[in-house]
């Protein structure tokens, strides 16, 4: 009888313990060998560290441990984790002495792993991806979320190619997760009053690195059934399910934070969900410095960031005043100090009008001091959207800028591509600033680029040839049922097309002219498949019938095995796509496309582009990395339209695509797409990082916002009522300026433009006198006048020598703040024009 192996010791399940339960290992490809090591059927079936650890038994545990390279492995992770959290980073190395104390994150869901599905898609996928990108830089990022027991639907297709949901529990014993414990090790629960007593909120935490990830969910033991049920399903349910959600991750998340002992200068708030916790904060500063709520959001509002994902008024939440009223007036005038109507009117329009609904977007504006879009062209159509919020102000005008996404690349990676990034640009490559990246990738040779992608789509084939049959299984009446198992090429060119199934998205763009599509698909000498997934919303009826469109047409017997629809799209199935397909498509309808992520993750695969231009791909395209869509307008849902840009993907397959891909070299390159390859690339994937994003939002808003936050806070019982004071008189004397006489004279004669300004009952510093003309050549023109000389009966005199470009006549005389301590014009939307 063999002797038994001696049991690892507890240094070595502390060690496995803290690795299981940091998700850095999901951008480190070297995790994967260690967790494979100890029970490869478990990590490939799961993903999940965790899972591998713990259920693999005790006996199984001591023989892997007995082999010399898993030991290894283990202390060569625990070495590389040690580093990483030791090494001196990108922020420690710019911004040393305390410039930011903590940004904290608020956002409905983080897409970090399917080992944790709390996600849906994009939003998800961005929180995570910058969470992961901050760590990497070492800017101090905590962030907040819930824990739902079900998560997003997974879906099922059925014979008859009907989407199906299912909600499978997520078990937190089975999450890479713990339980927030209290100092005395017991588990930590967050107590709420509300109007009808007190509720209870759990904690769990997530390690990602350098960051933490708090998550909250309300099934506590000793909550109503109903109140256990607000964190059930993500994206389900009804608009108060939909409320409550948002009041516990905005209200209990900062609530949580501020428990916990967290003192951040920021609060980055992404997406309109999470605008509740702006209040929270302001709620929890007047505690603590003994100041009127009023004054706390003053200080809060400085350093609040609200980034805006929507791309269309729909896309907002809303909410019956009488919604609004049953939830929350006890926390309104209990906590705040606010009557209800005085809380509606943070959310609404106009504010006296009682019947408008409550628009999270809203209030999210009206508590920050700084608000984007995430791409260039949303960044213009978010200043479209909110423009009702600044009556009278130029659209140019409106406060709201951008910060285009970026996708974390090496949780995006293959195998092949880590290897080739790394030789070309080192190991910390993505961990500064990413200067010199490209560079480096266009000095590789033809045949080292297209090794990497041949390599990478095999991978993918291979994968997709071993759980194949297992997404295209479903089931129905009769019992088991499965698509005809394809036989997927590795030589042929690889499409890939996934995401959320919604008609303006237009996923069956490519099936307008099927005739077409199966030519193209039946061409023997330029082979073609097609791989597909994505999910509708269990409500939308209109993506669910695309979908089934998508399946009945694979199920064709003349292109069988050419064209494959994956089940239940998940991160997992994403990664696999993203690092083996060719050709990436995307075919939104402009400009409802905020930004995109799905296309920026094949780039640094070597996956080439061809897209709609809209969101990323709208500033990101040209001729040199891939291939768009459009003239670059908007069309809205015009059939005609979309009739013209599917004959356009159709042209662009056959007379541009295909023949690039498969006119070969005598190596058998295709030249000028590896050409293609090696600029999109080396100019595409480190713009379009999550790199570039965080070190944006950093330089851009948090560091500016901290200092104002700082400034405020520490001006309270002087500065801080002032400036609370000073918005408040602007705000109630704005009616009193009045505009006199304005002369602009001919160019020439010598005289200066100058006007007269009656400041009524304002200081006259409070004020900004400018002529104002429209764009010309791309920029507004604004020239400020200063102050001459004081007037009988109060009047004053202002005059520029400054040169008018342009005629005299394109230029009008304004009045705005003129105070720096206010963000204008978002917390002073106050404008005058001369009539």
């Amino acid at each position: 009888m063999a002797a038994a192996l001696p049991r690892p010791s507890r240094a070595t399940e502390n060690a496995l313990k803290i690795l299981a339960l940091d998700l850095h290992w999901t951008w480190n490809h070297e995790a994967d060998l260690l967790w494979r090591s100890i029970n490869p059927d478990l990590w490939d079936r799961t993903r999940n560290p965790w899972i591998t650890l713990t259920r693999t038994s005790k006996s199984e545990l001591a023989k892997a441990l007995a082999n010399p390279d898993t030991k290894a492995l283990v202390k060569t992770s625990m070495e590389g984790r040690k580093y990483e959290l030791e090494r001196s980073t990108w922020f420690d190395q710019k911004y040393p002495h305390g410039s930011l104390s903590e940004v904290a994150y608020f956002s409905m869901e983080f897409m970090l792993s399917e080992a944790l599905p709390i996600y849906s898609g994009g939003l998800g996928n961005v929180a995570a991806d910058q969470l992961k990108a901050a760590s990497d830089l070492g800017v101090p990022v905590v962030a907040v979320g819930l824990l739902y027991a079900q998560g997003y639907f997974r879906q099922e297709i059925t014979p008859e190619g009907l989407q199906k949901a299912l909600y499978p529990f997520n078990d937190p014993a089975q999450l890479p997760i713990q339980p927030v414990l209290t100092p005395e090790g017991d588990l930590f629960r967050l107590s709420v009053q509300t109007a009808t007593g007190e509720i209870w909120l759990r904690a769990w935490k997530a390690v990602v690195g350098r960051a933490t990830l708090y998550l909250l969910d309300t099934n506590d033991p000793a909550n109503p059934p109903a109140i256990r049920c607000i964190t059930t399903q993500l994206y389900g349910g009804d608009a108060e399910l939909r409320l409550r959600q948002e009041m516990v991750l905005g209200i209990g998340g900062w609530m949580l934070l501020h428990t916990l002992g967290h003192r951040p200068d920021i609060c980055h708030l992404n997406e309109g969900h999470a605008a509740f916790a702006a209040l929270e904060r302001a709620r929890c500063l007047a505690e603590d410095l003994n100041i009127p709520f009023s004054q706390a959001q003053v200080i809060a509002r400085a350093g609040t960031l609200f980034t805006t994902h929507t791309a269309v008024p729909a896309g907002f939440d809303l909410f019956p005043p009488k919604l609004i009223a049953s939830h929350l007036t006890f926390y309104s005038e209990t906590r705040l100090g606010l009557s209800i109507q005085e809380f509606l009117a943070l959310g609404r329009l106009d504010p006296s009008n009682r019947d408008e609904f409550f628009n999270m977007a809203y209030l999210a504006v009206r508590s920050s001091c700084a608000v984007n879009g995430v791409s260039q062209l949303h960044g213009e159509v978010s200043r479209s959207l909110f423009a009702p919020l600044f009556p009278r102000w130029p659209q140019a005008e409106v406060p709201v800028s951008f910060v285009t996404n970026g996708v974390h690349t090496p949780t995006w990676d293959s195998v092949a591509a880590d290897d080739l990034w790394t030789k070309a640009g080192g190991k910390g490559r993505w961990e500064g600033t990413l200067e010199g990246l490209g560079d480096a990738i266009r000095q590789l040779d033809d045949d080292v680029l297209w090794q990497m992608r041949c390599t990478s789509r095999n991978g993918l084939i291979q994968a997709l040839s071993e759980e194949l049959r297992s997404r295209q299984c479903t089931v129905g009446e009769e019992g088991l049922w499965c698509l005809p198992s394809p036989a997927l090429k590795p030589d042929a060119l690889t499409i890939g097309f996934a995401r959320r199934f919604a008609t303006y998205k237009r996923p069956d763009l490519l099936l307008h002219d099927e005739d077409r599509l199966v030519r193209l698909l039946k061409d023997t000498n330029r082979p073609v498949q097609i791989i597909l997934a994505g999910k509708a919303h269990p409500k939308d009826m209109e993506g669910q019938a695309m979908i089934t469109r998508w399946v009945n047409f694979c199920q064709r017997q003349d292109i069988v095995g050419k064209v494959v629809f994956l089940a239940d799209y998940d991160m997992a199935l994403a990664q696999k796509m993203v690092q083996g397909v060719d050709l990436w498509i995307n075919t939104p309808r402009r400009p409802w496309e905020a930004s995109g992520t799905s296309g920026m993750k094949v780039l640094v695969n070597g996956g080439l582009n061809l897209s709609e231009r809209d969101g990323w791909w709208a500033e990101a395209y040209r001729p040199e990395v891939g291939w768009a869509l459009g003239d670059g307008l908007e069309h809205g849902g015009d059939p005609a339209f979309d009739h013209s840009d599917a004959q356009e993907l159709y042209r662009l397959l056959e007379e541009h695509v295909l023949p690039e891909f498969f006119e070969r070299n005598e190596k058998g390159i295709p030249c000028a797409w590896v050409a293609k390859i090696r600029e999109s690339m080396a100019h595409l994937t480190p713009q379009f990082s999550a790199n570039r994003t965080v070190r944006e939002y950093t330089e851009i808003f948090y560091l500016p916002l901290s200092q104002r936050y700082r400034d405020r806070h520490l001006g309270v019982g002087s500065g801080t009522t002032d400036l609370h004071d000073c918005r408040k008189k602007l705000l109630e004397g704005w009616k009193s300026l009045q505009i006199g006489e304005v002369v602009i004279p001919n160019k020439g004669s010598g005289r200066a433009a100058h006007a007269f300004i009656n400041p009524g009952r304002l200081d006259p510093a409070w004020l900004e006198v400018q002529f104002y003309a429209e764009p010309l050549e791309g920029s507004v023109r604004v020239v400020s006048l200063r102050r001459a000389e004081n007037l009988q009966e109060g009047w004053i005199a202002y005059e520029t020598d400054a040169d008018l470009k342009g005629e005299a006549s394109d230029y009008t005389l304004r009045i705005i703040p003129a105070t720096n301590a206010l963000c204008v014009p978002l917390e002073a939307p106050l404008i005058l024009w001369q009539r």
